[in-house]
């Protein structure tokens, strides 16, 4: 049986998780679609004159929402980056634009009968993960977000680079909002062999912190836009579902105690979210996670008046 997988939104992002998919072999059939009819035309075509030096054949359709009807997954990453370009690298100013995109996208997806896992890179992305499920009638565990799977990934490379380990050798979790209220969990943080927390000071970790943030402002501020740290963290999503990989990750996904989607460690596989990890978190992180949790509703809220 065939994989496929559609990508709406072929910006730097999309069109970079698209690049590393077809790379690799992870999917047979590739359905991409963007309102920019050239850019994805031309994209489609320059893949094609990649195949005669891959090791995998890819089967690729340009803007055919109908080709979504039996897909896999479908990766969001509509949006406009320009937006995010503010003095607090605020990701809620692509609100205005993404708000208005996703119910549309959502409703091609129903009209075709896509029932598969939507995967949503669009910032901000833990309301518009909420509004795709809002606007899909999807069952909320097939609705992800990549969430803070970045976030983690830039404080694991804060911590390797402190302590001299490689990034996949540092364990833990940035939870809450993709963006400005979330925190790494340090409580669950752990680095050779130990928890974090037993042999460094809060200002050191407080230094990591501000470290693992500034990498990310260094990226979007010297590009104008995130491409292969964001790229990567969808991709290894998409991968979990269509493999049935039972990986857990912290990704924004319907957190029932709180009522909202945010992001915190969850088994993913082919139905999108099998289960939801239970973490022992200290008062001042619970509380941290629920100041989060109430950003993101207010904000959801507000998105769909």
């Amino acid at each position: 049986m065939s994989r496929k997988v559609g990508i709406i939104g072929m910006g730097h992002v999309g069109s970079t998780v698209a690049h590393g998919l077809i790379a690799q072999g992870a999917f047979d059939d590739y359905v991409l679609i963007d309102t920019n009819e050239k850019k994805v035309t031309a994209d489609a075509v320059d893949f094609r004159d990649a195949a005669a030096n891959l090791n995998q054949h890819a089967n690729i359709v340009v803007n055919d929402y109908a080709a979504l009807a039996d897909a896999d997954v479908v990766i969001s990453a509509l949006g406009n980056i320009a937006l995010q370009d503010n003095p607090n690298a605020d990701r809620f100013a692509e609100l205005p634009f993404t708000a208005k995109e996703v119910p549309q996208v959502a409703k091609r997806l129903k009209e075709v009968g896509f029932n598969g896992v939507i995967i949503a890179i669009s910032n901000p992305v833990d309301v518009v993960t909420s509004l795709y499920q809002h606007y899909s009638g999807l069952p909320k565990e097939r609705v992800i977000g990549t969430g803070t799977l970045l976030d983690t990934a830039r404080m694991k490379r804060a911590v390797a680079e402190r302590f001299g380990v490689d990034a996949r050798s540092v364990y833990g979790y940035n939870l809450g909002e993709h963006g400005n209220s979330q925190f790494t969990a340090w409580s669950q943080v752990r680095v050779k062999g130990q928890p974090i927390a037993s042999f460094t000071d809060r200002e050191t970790l407080d230094e990591i912190a501000h470290e693992a943030m500034i990498g990310g402002h260094t990226v979007f501020y010297g590009k104008k836009y995130t491409s292969y740290g964001i790229a990567s963290a969808a991709i290894r999503l998409a991968l979990a579902v269509v493999s049935d990989s039972h990986e857990e990750l912290p990704v924004s996904n319907y957190y029932e105690p709180l009522d909202t989607y945010l992001s915190y460690p969850a088994i993913v596989g082919r139905v999108g979210i099998i289960e939801q990890i239970s973490l022992s978190l200290p008062a001042e992180e619970e509380e941290k996670l629920a100041y989060s949790a109430d950003f993101i509703k207010r904000k959801f809220a507000e998105s769909l008046q």
